[in-house]
């Protein structure tokens, strides 16, 4: 079994900055990877990032690319989600999951393990 506890999430005003973490405990394995999602009040969990343990490949959602980056620590078992220039859509609860494979990568099915959720809300 694998654990995920997410932090780092807040309050910020547009156009500012945090920094999300996700550590993995548990059974960790050292291919796969990493993902990060978000879910909005009404809406459907969707992709935001992920990043292969092997290697270090991102892959980025059109929405956040520019502004989020996505890395990891593998000593740490940690991934990180840097956003900058936050918008007011990007108000969620952030998801981190994991996963054993290393394709498709956008889909949530893809991801058996999930972290609790941090909620990240951007005011206007």
């Amino acid at each position: 079994q694998v654990q995920l506890v997410e932090s780092g999430g807040g309050l910020v005003q547009a156009g500012g900055s945090l920094r999300l973490s996700c550590a993995a405990s548990g059974r960790t394995f050292s291919s796969g990877a990493m993902g990060w999602f978000r879910q909005a009040p009404g809406k459907e969990r969707e992709f935001v990032a992920a990043i292969r343990w092997s290697g270090g490949s991102t892959y980025y959602a059109d929405s956040v690319k520019g502004r989020f980056t996505i890395s990891r620590d593998n000593a740490k078992n940690t991934v990180y989600l840097q956003m900058n220039s936050l918008k007011p859509d990007d108000t969620a609860v952030y998801y981190c999951a994991a996963t054993r494979y290393s394709d498709l990568l956008s889909y949530t099915g893809t991801y058996p393990y999930w972290g609790q959720g941090t909620q990240v809300t951007v005011s206007s």
